[in-house]
């Protein structure tokens, strides 16, 4: 095995105005100001290979982000050194036929909440291949080497790079995959097929995609198919779901900018939110518009911690996987609701303490008693829940949110129903609400006439632990199927939706696949 070979190379052009050309006909914009290069400056091809649009193939992911990425690395590995993986009877002798299909232009991973000095919250060792295989071409530690920063970073002394360079580092994994990946691919429904041999059973499924930029459809037949579509922004009621002033974390770092273009304006922005994008967003803004004021909305009593413990950090280890789908439904549901506050609704302490010391320094500046804390231009309300939203009657850009202040019932021993109500005009509202992870569900509507106990109203699918749904038997041929990634919680606990597994997941779907066991 070669890890650290190095593939033909090809000169990386000079940087542009706007960013820097990767020698690849494709410009990755600079972010934050920072020069951001996406590879070394040698060009790199996985072992796969491009299969044409009209053959059947052994596997179609829809989605390419980092589940789907992890995926491709540990094929890239299987076929580099098979003897570090398990037995794959079915590439023996040839190469497989895969096509990973994407919504975006590019590779892009959580863009929009790219903001200078967030850093990521997990080791970099929980990258795409580090705990599947250290020796990978794919570990961050050979990213950083093969781009000339492996002694700096370590002089950072922190297992916590930044999020701009984990978002690189993951580009620099796609970029190897340039061959079988098909950007700006819709993806809108998956057909099941049988073929005249087939005993009547479902043996493939074909993939129906649109060009986002010309609309072209197209079709596409495989054995095997992996959902990973990740989440879709969550705006729940009562926001208006399309607002240009109603603005899902997601799209902070791309809207914020446009709609709050004069860095000096006293703008008033509401955030929606007790999590890290929320406490993020809060920051960022105080930082930003230092004459704006600012209001962060929180549900409970006050920003909380994550518990990133060693013992608690534990739930996430890849072994966990396997105890918590072998519980019973209801003592899982209980684990997972217990675990919940390591990955929801909490914020990182050192983020904490940041946005603590801004609103002590407006205690010194502005006075501490409720009358001066009014005038606060940063400010965190708690108890707070927004229960409707107009438009500004006076003027467009702008929405006027109506806020349930619940703590009086906390504060003065006031009784149910002594609520009040607050009117708060504000020029845009981030809502960091999280996300939902359905996509599977509309997907597959064409197959629910397959699912496992037959159709019922509300029914959702179900999987088996190698991630596979479960369809009903005699129904799907044993070498074909269809698998589910980042929409798994409720089975497969807590790090279903997180990096923190990605690596060892991403060998287990290949050996779920092309292995000698389903």
């Amino acid at each position: 095995m070669t890890p650290h070979a190095k593939s033909p190379s090809v000169k990386v052009k000079s940087s542009s105005a706007n960013g820097t050309d990767r020698g690849d006909g494709e410009t990755v914009h600079a972010k934050n100001g920072a020069r951001v290069e996406s590879g070394s400056a040698l060009k790199r091809r996985s072992h796969l290979r491009r299969t044409a649009q009209e053959d059947l193939h052994d596997l179609v992911c829809i989605g390419f982000g980092p589940a789907s990425l992890a995926i491709a690395v540990a094929l890239h590995d299987a076929l580099d050194v098979p003897g570090l993986s398990p037995d794959l009877s079915s590439l023996h002798g040839r190469l497989p036929k895969v096509a990973f299909l994407e919504r975006q232009r590019q590779f892009s991973w959580h863009a929009g909440m790219l903001l200078p000095g967030a850093k990521m919250q997990i080791t970099f060792i929980k990258d795409m291949a580090t705990l599947r295989n250290p020796r990978s071409e794919f570990t961050f530690i050979n990213y950083l080497h093969e781009n000339n920063r492996l002694v700096e970073f370590t002089n950072l002394n922190t297992f916590l790079p930044q999020r701009i360079e984990y978002e690189d580092y993951m580009r620099w994994c796609a970029g190897w995959f340039e061959d079988v990946v098909e950007y700006g691919q819709d993806v809108f429904q998956i057909m099941p097929e049988k073929s005249p041999r087939s005993n009547g059973k479902i043996d493939t499924f074909v993939v129906m995609s649109k060009n986002t930029k010309t609309g072209e459809i197209t079709s596409r037949r495989t054995k095997q198919v992996v959902i990973a579509a990740g989440g879709r922004p969550s705006i729940p009621k009562p926001f208006p779901q399309r607002h240009p002033r109603v603005v899902h974390s997601s799209q902070f770092y791309y809207i914020a900018p446009k709609l709050l273009n004069d860095p000096r304006h006293p703008y008033k922005i509401a955030v929606v939110g007790s999590g890290q994008s929320a406490a993020e967003i809060f920051d960022n803004l105080h930082s930003h518009y230092p004459n704006a004021r600012t209001s962060l909305l929180i549900k409970g009593a006050a920003l909380r911690p994550s518990d990133d413990s060693p013992f608690v950090n534990e739930i996430f280890n890849p072994s966990r996987v396997d105890s918590t789908f072998t519980q019973s439904p209801a003592l899982r549901a209980a684990t997972i609701a217990e675990d919940r506050n390591t990955n929801y609704g909490v914020v990182r302490l050192e983020l904490l303490e940041r946005i603590y010391e801004t609103i002590y320094t407006q205690r010194i500046c502005y006075g501490s008693s409720p009358a001066e804390e009014a005038r606060w231009p940063h400010r965190i309300l708690p108890h707070r829940s927004v229960t409707r939203v107009e438009d500004l009657s006076a003027s467009p850009e702008g929405v006027k949110l109506y806020v349930r202040d619940n703590s009086p019932l906390y504060e003065s021993g006031a009784s149910i129903g002594e609520e009040k109500e607050d009117i708060m005009d504000v020029d845009v509202v981030f809502v960091a609400t999280g996300y939902a992870r359905n996509v599977h569900e509309e997907l597959l509507s064409d197959a629910r006439g397959l699912m496992k106990g037959g159709v019922r109203e509300g029914a959702k699918w179900e999987v088996s632990r190698d991630y596979r749904v479960q369809f009903a038997e005699g129904k799907v041929s044993e070498d074909a199927g269809v698998l589910l990634q980042g929409c798994c919680e409720s089975t497969h606990g807590l790090s279903d939706t997180l990096l923190s597994i990605l690596a060892t997941r991403g060998g287990e779907v290949v050996k779920s696949i092309f292995g000698d066991t389903k």
